[in-house]
């Protein structure tokens, strides 16, 4: 049988992501591991792999589609396999060649008019960021086709079953919008949307109410829609996926998670002359923030009871200094993971935040490289902040917040002088990391970076 290829889980606990691009069309020979779509998460994209070697027989998902995990995205037929197999597949799984001619560039079979292809099998293709149409009821969008064959089968995704349940709504009554006329997720939420509406609709214009309610009760005005809430001269942006998962995540840290905050002021005379000689004389130029992160992991090797994390069974403790580097994005934040930072060579690890920069400017960021770590470092001072306190990366357990590198006036053996001196906050998950151990690391990491030689041993 040709092999069905389904969306994969492509971040843990997805129940969706966004097919953006297809990297093969239909007719292209490839073999398992190939990259085949390039699929887009909440913070990355992702390319994604064929499962198995033959020829693209179908396409089932357009470009720029939102789609459940598990839901069936190609066809791959293998060498001796037929047509009528692939024809089989796609009926067993409640999807026609109908959709195929949905999909820019895909043949029509013989057997399916133009104007069947027009009027019935059009699936409804979203851009990215733009899903979500809690406004208009299932009813509105145009189905693919019926989501249900012959012997009456409903097709729907395992979410959107789980969510109909759990809202007493019938599947059966609802139109699918997704591959084949499958029921997703997106047609139960406009369902719940439209029926929690339905009550408070005005009656239409010209049809005359009761006279005895009339004079009853004055008819109740119907609040305005949100869109059309804001005020001149402002315009409404909807929230991107990566924003919606900044805000989920974020929100979650800071109501769940007992912050505390440290502050110290660090003394940079030193070190700023040390990265003057350094990039001198090397052809890769360290930045500030290179020194910051590996004296980060260098603290975290000498207090490793702050490289932990709370789990509710546990704490988990962790061997090597893996920290997240928030890099600044259009519409969001990234915090890829730099690995033993504490064994790794300074050059080693400024390589590779700089590739990160880099690949976070295209959205290149891969979802592994996104996990993991127990501790994160960002900084505002190249943006001339002097000081801020910053919430935690849930999971992880700390976070190093750095302010720019500025000349102060300071006291030195009795006697004012001016230094370079930068603050850093450390916020710090109290269930696991007590202040004792917090106040022992920001030690170690300010001795680190006034001592910078240690940087370099």
């Amino acid at each position: 049988m040709p092999a069905l290829m389904n969306m994969p889980e492509v971040m843990a606990n997805a129940m969706e992501a966004t097919l953006s691009t297809w990297l093969k069309k239909e007719g292209d020979t490839v073999a398992a591991g190939d990259a085949i779509a390039e699929v887009e998460t909440e913070k990355a994209t992702i390319e994604i792999e064929a499962e198995a070697d033959g020829v693209i027989a179908r396409l089932l998902v357009g470009e720029g589609t939102s789609v459940d995990v598990g839901t069936p995205i190609l066809i791959i037929q293998g060498s001796g396999e037929t047509d009528a197999q692939v024809a089989s597949l796609l009926e067993s799984v409640g999807t026609d060649a109908g959709t195929a001619a949905a999909t820019p560039g895909l043949a029509v079979p013989a057997e399916t008019t133009p104007a069947e292809s027009v009027e019935t099998n059009t699936p409804v293709v979203e851009a990215p960021g733009s899903r979500e149409r809690a406004d208009a009821p299932p009813s509105v969008l145009a189905p693919v086709h019926t989501s249900s064959d012959h012997n009456g089968r409903i097709f729907s995704s395992p979410l959107a079953r789980r969510m109909a349940q759990e809202n007493q709504l019938d599947v059966s009554v609802l139109t699918g919008t997704g591959p084949g006329g499958r029921i997703i997720r997106r047609d139960v939420e406009q369902a719940i949307t439209a029926q929690s509406r339905q009550p408070q609709t005005p009656a239409a214009p010209g049809v005359a109410m009761p006279s005895s309610t009339q004079q009853a009760e004055p008819q109740a005005t119907p609040a305005p829609p949100v869109q059309q809430a804001t005020a001149a001269g402002t315009s409404s942006i909807p929230h991107t996926k990566m924003r919606r998962a900044i805000a989920r995540r974020l929100t979650e840290s800071k109501s769940t998670v007992p912050h505390f905050y440290l502050t110290a002021d660090v003394r940079m005379d030193d070190l700023m002359t040390l990265r003057k000689q350094i990039n001198e004389s090397s052809s890769r130029k360290i930045t500030v923030n290179d020194l910051v992160v590996k004296a980060g992991g260098l603290a975290l090797r000498d207090v490793p009871q702050a490289n932990v994390v709370w789990t509710d069974e546990a704490q988990l403790q962790f061997s090597s200094a893996d920290i997240s580097v928030a890099i600044a994005v259009d519409g969001g934040l990234l915090t890829p993971v730099v690995r033993n930072v504490d064994s790794s060579s300074l050059s080693s690890v400024s390589v590779t935040i700089g590739d990160f920069v880099e690949r976070a400017k295209t959205g290149k960021i891969r979802q592994d490289e996104l996990t993991g770590g127990s501790f994160s470092v960002t900084n505002l001072g190249m943006f001339g902040t002097k000081q801020f306190s910053a919430i935690l990366n849930p999971p992880q357990s700390a976070i190093l917040a750095v302010g720019a590198a500025e000349p102060r006036a300071v006291v030195t053996d009795g006697k004012l002088a001016v230094a370079t001196m930068m603050t850093c906050t450390l916020s710090a998950d109290h269930r696991v990391i007590d202040g004792a151990v917090a106040a022992q690391w920001m030690n170690a990491f300010k001795t680190c970076m006034e001592n910078p030689l240690a940087i370099l041993i």
